[in-house]
């Protein structure tokens, strides 16, 4: 039935009007600037605070861990063993020296973080599949000097395909829980890069929205700690949702203006995912974007692509950040 299904998908899109894909239609040319807000760059110099040797704990979970112990790249710290199926090596461990352990940039359940990827529920063939897209090449990134990219470029050429294989199963088999919250504002507190994420500047002002999404952990603290429980705030200008909810359920049809396809033709019914093609409900809006910005731009072209890239051809800024929020509004 998923197969079937997919090869109808591909059919709606391969017959969408030459006008969809038109060079006067086109929303971004390669020259646009992706946004900065969406793919946030380490400032040059910035330092986490020393190990002191504290241990450090999160709500729920009676583990403990230093500092040195949660940047350890080659260790997932797993704060709620009860929450998931034993990891296997390559996720708990890595393997030294050039496959990190999956579960410290995704944490030991999936969720991943406004930086990179949710892995939970993602089909395995997927996961497979972008996998072999960034050893290839085929799969990177519009900003070329972001870590979390980069590092999944170098891991995927390192790792051996058993390894991804366990992997792709273990993350599949893990239901996604939902970790977002949207919230739609006009003003929102003002941020800066910490890390690879936004974090809220200590002097409480605020700010207008603009053409932005800002995706923040409700508990610094507890993201930092990688803990997979860990949730997040993503403010989003005032309507959004609903519009998101509009071009995503008809594609702009309703305007006489077809901008995208409907995301259930492929996404499936509620958006969790049909057959090989991943779900999208609950996704981190900031990752939404920065894919759809990727697809646009030709930084993903991978075996999905095909299908993409005509869905997001007439996409402007404003589309993406309404789709984006809308798509994390859902339940996963």
């Amino acid at each position: 039935m998923a197969r079937s299904s997919l090869a109808r998908s591909v059919a709606v899109l391969l017959l969408l009007p030459g006008a969809l894909r038109s060079a006067d239609a086109q929303a971004a040319s390669s020259t646009d600037a992706p946004p900065a807000w969406a793919y946030p760059v380490k400032p040059p110099g910035f330092q986490p605070p020393p190990d002191d040797g504290t241990l450090r704990r999160v709500p729920g979970s009676t583990a403990a861990f230093t500092l040195t112990q949660l940047r350890d790249l080659f260790l997932a710290p797993d704060w709620h063993p009860d929450d998931h199926a034993p990891m296997p090596e390559v996720v708990a461990r890595g393997r030294r020296p050039e496959v990190y352990a999956c579960g410290f940039c995704h944490r030991a359940e999936g969720p991943g973080g406004p930086e990179n990827s949710r892995l939970a529920g993602l089909p395995a063939a997927y996961i497979v599949q972008q996998m072999a897209d960034f050893k290839s090449g085929a799969r990177g990134t519009s900003v070329p000097n972001r870590l979390p990219t980069t590092a999944m470029i170098a891991l995927a050429k390192a790792a051996t395909d058993a390894e991804v294989a366990a992997a792709a199963a273990y993350f599949a088999a893990i239901p996604p829980r939902p970790t977002i919250r949207v919230v739609e504002t006009a003003t929102v507190p003002k941020t800066h890069v910490a890390g690879w994420i936004l974090a809220v500047d200590s002097g409480g002002e605020r700010e207008p929205i603009g053409a932005r999404i800002i995706e923040l952990p409700e508990d610094p603290e507890q993201f930092e700690h990688r803990d997979s429980r860990a949730r997040f705030l993503a403010y989003a200008p005032v309507g959004s949702i609903l519009r998101g909810e509009t071009l995503a359920t008809t594609g702009g049809a309703h305007r006489g203006e077809q901008r995208t396809v409907p995301c259930a033709t492929c996404h499936g019914p509620g958006l969790k995912g049909l057959g090989p093609v991943p779900g999208i409900a609950g996704r981190s809006p900031s990752y939404v974007v920065r894919q759809l910005w990727d697809f646009q731009h030709g930084a993903r072209a991978g075996a999905g692509s095909v299908l993409m890239r005509p869905t997001v051809e007439r996409l402007t800024l404003d589309d993406m950040i309404a789709l984006a929020a809308y798509v994390a509004s859902l339940a996963p």
